[in-house]
């Protein structure tokens, strides 16, 4: 078939098969399969046989449910190649966050709702939008790709995927492949691709600083003695300097060549308030994906409500800590610690305790076959050239696929935009760019098969 007649061909089927993908996509975003909730555990296995059954009508020539010892069920579905041609591996996950309350929401999180041209719900674009987006290309070829097709559903990837290298190790063989494709990041733009190089790595610690045996009161007491929250905010406010950067020393700094984002779509995008100064130097591209960034997610210590007058005892901080492309998240975490524990005053004692956080960053070098036809194929299907571009999340799963497979062409990819507000109260995808991406995927699958 001419390539200007196939390119017909595929975009009719892909908007022949948007409709029932979009209901498809409506139905998994009403199970809240929120892993990282115990409560949600029947869930996530029912999200999960909800993907299987997916896959099952897409054609797939065996669809198996897979978990590790303690750990969510994926799903592993095989489209065989035909002769001499390669596999490649569809990743996405359809475990979801928490909602952050659902009240917060302007529609029930788990209710997906159209508005102004976007689905929202909890999942609509992380990752649900990447799961359909795989089995929506599989029906625009109705289950006969031109090449191989591994589909791989994983069930934790919100809970920094704890036990994928375990399943990565026992099902080697049923997930080898020549070329990977990670549908799980973001656009610049809903009409701009992009393939995401790098991304930020992750550490976090828990920061203790005692300064007394027991609660004392503030006022006989206060003046020579301390307490320890005081301390302890002293020790926090050292993790910046006074323009912004991060102050701890030792740690990776990068720069990007990559175009500036427009800073007043960028505050509205993050929701910041007037008058409120950006941290740091540098493009804010840089700052986000090349340049390291610290925060405190959490201080145990009294509710305002429920403060006496005491000196407090104790008071501990969960410190967040993102990682330039080209650190060591060992090296970091030991960084982080040493910084807190050199700038707690008043010979306050400190203790530093690892947190559950932990991921190295990753980078690659999108140079080869696989990467120009995927330039060619998403320029296509998005009307725009694509865009090379960092992230600045943290991704813990990739560098392991790159480990497992070292041989396969990585390609992180996905359907959400800045406005999708990931992990956020009323997270929401594009249907148009959702199109656009089912539509450069089957594209990539046929420059793949040429």
């Amino acid at each position: 078939m001419p390539l200007h007649d196939e390119i017909s061909a595929l975009t009719a089927a892909v908007d022949a098969a948007l409709p029932g993908a979009r209901q498809d996509l409506e139905r998994l975003v009403r199970i809240p399969s929120i892993w990282a909730d115990p409560s949600h555990a029947d869930d996530t296995r029912r999200s999960a046989e909800a993907v299987a059954e997916l896959a099952r009508g897409a054609g797939a020539a065996d669809v198996t449910v897979i978990a590790a010892p303690g750990g969510a069920p994926a799903v592993v579905a095989h489209w065989p190649a035909p002769e001499g041609q390669p596999t490649i591996l569809l990743y996405a996950h359809h475990d979801v966050q928490p909602t952050g309350g659902d009240a917060e929401w302007t529609t029930a999180p788990f209710e997906p709702t159209e508005r102004n041209g976007r689905l929202y719900g909890r999942g609509a674009a992380d990752d649900k939008a990447g799961v359909m987006t795989h089995l929506a290309v599989l029906r625009v070829y109705d289950g006969h790709p031109p090449i191989g097709v591994t589909l791989f559903i994983e069930g934790e990837e919100e809970s920094g995927s704890p036990t994928l290298p375990a399943l990565l190790h026992e099902h080697h063989e049923l997930l080898a492949c020549d070329v990977i494709v990670i549908a799980d990041a973001a656009n610049p733009a809903v009409d701009v691709p992009a393939i995401t190089t790098s991304l930020r790595g992750l550490v976090d610690v828990v920061v203790e600083v005692a300064m007394l045996e027991r609660p004392a009161h503030s006022g006989v007491f206060g003046g020579p003695a301390g307490d320890a929250l005081t301390a302890l905010v002293r020790t926090l406010a050292s993790l910046h300097d006074e323009n912004g950067e991060v102050a701890i020393a030792g740690l990776v700094h990068g720069t990007s060549e990559a175009p500036d984002v427009d800073e007043a779509q960028w505050r509205s995008d993050v929701a910041m308030l007037d008058g409120v100064e950006l941290l740091g130097s540098g493009s804010i591209v840089e700052r986000t994906s090349q340049k390291p960034a610290v925060a405190v997610l959490g201080i145990d210590a009294p509710r305002v409500a429920e403060a006496s007058n005491v000196l407090l005892p104790r008071a501990r901080a969960m410190v967040s800590l993102r990682l330039a492309p080209g650190d060591s998240a060992p090296k970091a975490q030991d960084a982080l610690a040493d910084h807190l524990r050199a700038n707690v005053p008043w010979g306050a004692r400190v203790t530093v305790t690892p947190g559950p956080g932990t991921a190295e960053p990753f980078s690659l070098d999108a140079t080869g076959d696989v990467y120009d036809a995927a330039r060619r194929t998403f320029a296509q299907a998005y009307g725009n050239d694509v865009v090379e571009t960092g992230m600045g999340g943290s991704i813990p799963f990739i560098a392991e696929f790159a480990r497992t497979f070292p041989g396969a062409a990585v390609l992180v990819t996905g359907v959400g935009d800045p406005a999708s507000r990931w992990h956020g109260i009323d997270e929401s995808l594009d249907l148009g760019m959702f199109r656009r991406g089912v539509l450069a995927e089957a594209f990539l699958l046929a420059e793949l098969a040429r």
